[in-house]
This record gives structure tokens, C-alpha cells and sequence, in this order.
């Protein structure tokens, strides 16, 4: 929990002489309780979300209802639909084992001060020294000399190792930054020209910038470009489903998060580092390897392999990493292999099969699972657990509650003859969205955290945009075939454009001859002939389209859901079968 105290004022239109006293704001999960006075009487109300900068717009939002004379009730019904105002930073790889958060969008004093939290954020690897590039901040009010001594302090709060200021102001002012390595320029051009840019390896870079000064510049020099293809990660829209969930489970639920098969083509570690930083739970990968990046990258949160191998003992046991036990062969190796390290209590989550029949005992085979797990010291049961079959369908839900009873009773066995206290979970993201009444100690999360619900549930934010670009566009007559093994005649005058996306990027290649399509400009345009590696083919006739133009092969208005149907499959698959070659670029609004 975090208290922040504050005080603000403010006037009412009926009562103008009545202040509004901001006696605290209390930050608790993923809410933020603010706590206030107004014509003597105290209020609190609570609002979906605990960033600072939410939290003082909320604030405002908070005045000016009261400036209107709306009703304290009425109030706290309304704060807690309020979306955050969007600022938009971007995390993008950069050249030299670099990494670049670019925020060139606003310059105020606040904005700095969240642009470097979130930049502390992402300082999990030791290695990445932390750079600021910062301009003059603009039209704030203040003289030069108190706005950048108060930039200064923050920037030392901050613990940045290297600033580059540029502008006139900042250069005035340099004299107040006492950071260990500082370079001055009056302009972004004075910059480029110096070179300084050359010389950045290893480090974790935040642009913050006025429009003025033409960030974006720097951008284009720091950033590695490999492929105009890019896998555009939302991370707000990722922490709205993430509370979108928490908020139908009680406090007491814990959420595990999936974020095996690289964080569901998103980028496990990006999606574990914010995910860490809102307060998740527990993250699970499928293998050893995946969690064993994790690490690497400093999450710390507890992860659970749901597929170990039973070589890899010594990645799970020196990486803290949770194994899953399905079956006496692994159950029986683990047991050895603590003893011989002499490790006690190590955590094991321990799976039954109650009718998927994939992995995990028996229910008959319960007994003997006892007495194995009673005769050593060396695991202890964490949790017990299951994978409900069919539980987005409707047609099933006396099935999927044979599977929920199943697991209670075999939880109450296992618990009963243990002695000691043992989790249980059975909830993937369908079942939380349509069996919440058996949320028990934890649930899963997986596909709808990547903004895809499994029963049709709205309310869910797009997480991931799958974009590229137009390569050419040519006019082709009529009966004309287009692509590989002329699979297609046109029927008529057509303008097709090749867009730079194959098959080999992820694209499915029973997305061709029109039973896929891309967003381009507003418009649907069907994807053309068959697909090749590299590339594809759309028409676009009728569409005002130009080479270089932006594709949406899916994303918004194109949903992940919409092209898995189009094509027989599942939004899974569309989304975990994207190329690594494809870059992933993570926005924060």
C-alpha cells in the first residue's frame, strides 16, 4: 500500500467560497482511494488505476465536478470509469545493445517525472547504464533557474548516469545537473553533428523531448531497423485487462499470468516486467528456458514450468522456478534430485487430470501420490491444480463442473492427508469470465489477457497490432494470375499492392486466394493469389492506397479473433506463430 499526501483547492460554482482540501490519496492494488474535504464534510472516492499522472487528472476531473455542484454520490460512480489520458511511450530496441523509451510528445515538468519512473521500471538489467535526452521544457511558467533545479533533483532521484541536454535553457542551466557524465547542446542539430550518438552502447535511453526540437531525428539514429514489419504491443492495454480480471476475482484470489510461448507472441519479458511492476501474482511459462530469461531480465515474481524436464534440475532449483508434477516419473526424479542437494520444502504444483487428459494423475491414482509425497521431505505441494476442457462452451458446463468437482474433492484429499495448507486452481481465462464461483486461491490468465475473450466477454482491450507497409502497387488487367503457382485469375481490372508480410513473418499461408484480408486506409482489402515468404498480395481497388502506406494485418479493426476465423484456427495460434525476425515495439499511453 502507498500513501501520498497531497492538498489542492478549488471553488464551487454554488459555494465560492468553499475550498476543496486533497487530505491523501491512498494507492491499494490496482485502485487508488483519494481522500478529501468539501463544506466541512470528508469523502473519499476511488479511481481504476495508481500512476501519479491518472491520479492527478482524477483529481481534476474530481474539482471540476464539484465546481459543478454534482453530487458526492454521483461522483464516486463516475471516477471509476475514468480512462487515463493517453501520453504514449514506446520501447523499441536500439543499435549497440541499447534500448530506447521514446516519449517526444510532451515537455512539462510532471510528464518528466513520469517518463523517468517508467524508465525505472525497465532498469532490471545491471548492465543497461540509464541515459536522458531532454530538451527545454516549454511554456511552464517558471523561471529557468527554479524549473531546472527542480529537473535537476529529479534526474538525481532518478539515478541517470548520463544526460544529454539540448536547448538554450537547459544549456544556461547546466551548471545545476550533477550528474557524473553531462553533455550541453544548443540545438538537436549541434547534437547529431557532434556525433555523441555514436558513442552509446549498453544503456537504457529515455527521449524527452518538446515537439519542437524534433526528437524523432535522434529516434531514427538510435533505433535498429531490420524489418518494416512490427508487432505493436500496447502495455496500458495489457494493464487495463490484466485489472479488467483482478476486478471480477476477490482480493484474496491470487492471478497467475501466462506468458509462455514468448508472452503469447507479445514478448514475455517486456509483458513480465510491466505485469511485475502492477503487482501480478505469478507468471507461468510452458519450459524451463522461458522462465530461466525471465530471471535473466530481473523478474522476480514466483513462476511455475508447466512442462519441466527432468534434466533440468538445475535451472529450476538455482533460478527459483515451480516446477509442475503430472506423473510419478518426473515426481519420483525431483525427489531424488532434492535429497541429493540436500534441499528441503522446495515448492511443486501438482496437476490432476479431471478429464482433459493431457497431463496430470488420475484421481485413482491419488493414493499412491500420498504416499510418495509423505515419505520425503524434499518438495513441498504448493498447489494442486487442473485445465478445464471446453470451458468457453456453453454446450459443455456440466462437463466443466464434473472437472471443478473433481478437483475439490481431490484438493480436500491431498490437503486432508498432507497437514499442511495447499492452494488449489482450476480457472483459465474462460472459466473466470463464466465460473468465477470457483476462483478458490488462484486463477489463470491467458488469453485474455492479450485482449482476446474466450466467451465472448466485452469490455477487453486489443493488445497486439501486427503492422507493415506497402512495397508496390500495380495495375493488372483482367484474367491475369497473381503469385505462386497462378493460383488466381483475376476477374477483373485490379489494383494490387505487395505488402511486406509472408509467411515466414507468421502470416498463415491458407490466408491467400481471399479467405484472408488487411486494413488498409479504412478499408478491408483481401489478400490475393498465395502467400510467399517474405511477402503477400492484396487488392486494392477502390482503396486510396500509396506505396509506403501503413497494413493492419490485424489488430483493432482488424480483430486477432476475426482473422482466425477466417481461416479455420484459433486466435492462439495467429498470435504465438509470429516470427521472431518480426520486431516488437511496446507503447504506453
Amino acid at each position: 500500500m502507498t500513501v501520498l499526501s497531497q492538498k489542492s483547492f478549488c471553488w464551487s460554482r454554488k459555494y465560492p467560497d468553499a475550498p476543496l482540501y486533497i487530505r491523501k490519496t491512498e494507492k491499494n492494488g490496482n485502485k487508488t482511494t483519494i481522500y478529501y474535504s468539501f463544506l466541512n464534510f470528508e469523502y473519499s472516492v476511488s479511481i481504476p488505476f495508481t500512476d501519479d499522472a491518472s491520479v492527478e487528472n482524477a483529481i481534476s476531473c474530481l474539482a471540476v465536478m464539484l465546481y459543478l455542484n454534482v453530487k458526492p454520490g454521483t461522483i464516486s460512480e463516475r471516477m471509476m470509469k475514468l480512462e487515463p489520458v493517453a501520453m504514449r511511450l514506446d520501447v523499441r530496441q536500439g543499435k549497440n545493445n541499447c534500448t530506447i523509451i521514446n516519449d517526444t510528445y510532451n515537455s512539462d515538468i510532471n510528464s518528466v517525472k513520469i517518463a523517468l519512473d517508467f524508465q525505472q521500471q525497465r532498469k532490471v538489467e545491471q548492465s543497461l547504464r540509464k541515459t536522458l535526452i531532454i530538451s527545454d521544457i516549454l511554456q511552464t511558467g517558471l523561471l529557468p533557474k527554479s524549473l531546472y533545479k527542480h529537473v535537476a533533483e529529479l534526474v538525481q532521484q532518478s539515478g541517470i548516469e548520463k544526460l544529454i541536454g539540448i536547448g538554450h535553457d537547459i544549456c544556461e542551466n547546466s551548471e545545476v545537473f550533477t550528474v557524473r557524465e553531462k553533455h550541453f547542446f544548443r540545438s538537436t542539430e549541434d547534437f547529431i553533428r557532434s556525433d555523441t550518438w555514436k558513442e552509446f552502447e549498453n544503456e537504457l535511453i529515455l527521449l524527452k523531448g518538446a515537439r519542437r526540437y524534433h526528437f524523432e531525428q535522434i529516434n531514427e539514429l538510435l533505433e535498429q531497423r531490420i524489418h518494416e514489419t512490427v508487432l505493436e504491443v500496447d502495455l496500458d492495454a495489457l494493464v487495463h485487462n490484466f485489472n479488467f480480471y483482478k476486478s471480477r476475482i476477490s482480493p484474496q484470489t491470487k492471478l497467475i499470468c501466462m506468458v509462455k510461448a514468448n508472452g503469447y507472441g507479445a514478448g514475455a519479458v517486456e509483458i513480465a516486467k510491466t505485469l511485475q511492476y502492477h503487482r501480478c501474482a505469478y507468471f507461468a511459462v510452458a519450459v524451463a528456458e522461458e522462465g530461466i530469461e525471465l530471471r535473466k531480465e530481473g523478474i522476480s515474481t514466483p513462476i511455475i514450468v508447466l512442462n519441466p524436464e527432468v534434466n533440468g534440475f538445475e535451472e529450476l532449483f538455482s533460478k527459483d522456478l515451480e516446477p509442475e508434477v503430472y506423473n510419478f516419473r518426473i515426481l519420483d526424479a525431483f525427489i531424488r534430485e532434492a535429497e541429493r542437494r540436500g534441499i528441503t520444502n522446495y515448492p511443486i504444483h501438482v496437476k490432476i487430470d479431471t478429464g482433459m487428459h493431457r497431463l496430470g494423475f488420475l484421481p485413482a491414482q491419488i493414493p499412491e501420490l500420498l504416499e510418495r509425497l509423505k515419505s520425503q521431505k524434499g518438495l513441498q505441494v504448493k498447489s494442486v491444480f487442473s485445465h478445464l476442457a471446453a470451458s468457453e462452451s456453453w454446450m459443455f458446463d456440466s462437463f466443466t463442473q464434473e472437472q471443478i468437482d473433481i478437483i475439490d474433492a481431490a484438493h480436500r484429499e491431498i490437503g486432508e492427508k498432507l497437514g499442511y495448507p495447499v492452494w488449489k486452481h482450476i480457472l483459465n481465462s474462460a472459466g473466470i469470465e463464466r465460473f468465477i464461483d470457483a476462483q478458490w486461491d488462484m486463477v489463470r490468465l491467458g488469453i485474455g489477457l492479450y485482449g482476446v475473450s474466450a466467451s465472448g466477454l466485452n469490455g477487453l482491450k486489443n493488445v497486439s497490432t501486427l503492422k507493415t507497409t506497402i512495397l508496390q502497387i500495380q495495375e493488372i488487367p483482367n484474367h491475369e494470375t497473381v503469385g505462386y503457382g497462378r493460383k488466381e485469375a483475376l476477374n477483373r481490372d485490379a489494383k494490387i499492392a505487395t505488402i511486406r508480410i509472408g509467411y515466414a513473418d507468421g502470416l498463415d499461408r491458407k490466408s491467400g486466394n481471399r479467405k484472408g484480408k488487411v486494413w488498409i486506409n479504412g478499408k478491408y482489402a483481401p489478400i490475393v493469389g498465395n502467400v510467399c515468404m517474405d511477402l503477400c498480395m492484396v487488392d486494392i481497388t477502390g482503396i486510396d492506397a500509396k506505396e509506403g502506406d501503413s497494413v493492419i494485418v490485424f489488430g483493432e479493426n482488424l480483430p486477432v479473433l476475426e482473422v482466425a476465423e477466417s481461416i479455420d484456427t484459433i486466435p492462439y495460434e495467429i498470435l504465438t506463430s509470429i516470427s521472431p525476425r518480426v520486431k516488437r515495439v511496446y507503447v504506453k499511453e
